[in-house]
């Protein structure tokens, strides 16, 4: 995959995340019950959090290129579409049954974190390169 297929997904995913929390902020806030504001909430932190780590995975991609951060990639995107849209999705729905898919999103995140971690090895090495250790 090309490096800056990556980054740009992270960037993507970073713009929705942001517009997302600020639509939250300020129109769903009056609207949502605090308890389901919050569940909205988290969805959008966690794919801000793997925004980021879809822009690492294009770096350390373009650095290294391997099968274990491409993989890293795919489970994060994956990972931001069922755990993130569930969650949006019972905010605004009410409809508590679309929780029930949440965890598959977390697993996801999980595996994209080992596809670094031990699929990534050459990786590691371009984190020690990008910051000189």
């Amino acid at each position: 995959m090309n490096p800056i297929f990556w980054v740009r997904a992270g960037a993507g995913s970073m713009f929705l995340a942001v517009s997302l929390g600020a639509f939250a902020a300020h129109a769903l806030k009056a609207t949502l019950a605090p308890e389901l504001l919050a569940v909205f909430e988290t969805g959008a932190r966690y794919q801000v959090y793997h925004a980021l780590a879809l822009v690492l995975v294009g770096l350390l991609a373009a650095r290294w290129p391997g099968r274990g951060v491409n993989a890293a990639g795919w489970c994060f995107v994956a990972g931001t579409l069922i755990f993130s849209g569930s969650l949006y999705a019972l905010a605004l729905t009410g409809e508590r049954r679309l929780g029930a898919v949440t965890p598959v999103g977390g697993l996801l995140f999980l595996a994209g974190w080992l596809c670094l971690l031990f699929g990534g090895y050459r990786a590691a090495d371009a984190v020690r390169g990008l910051f000189n250790l």
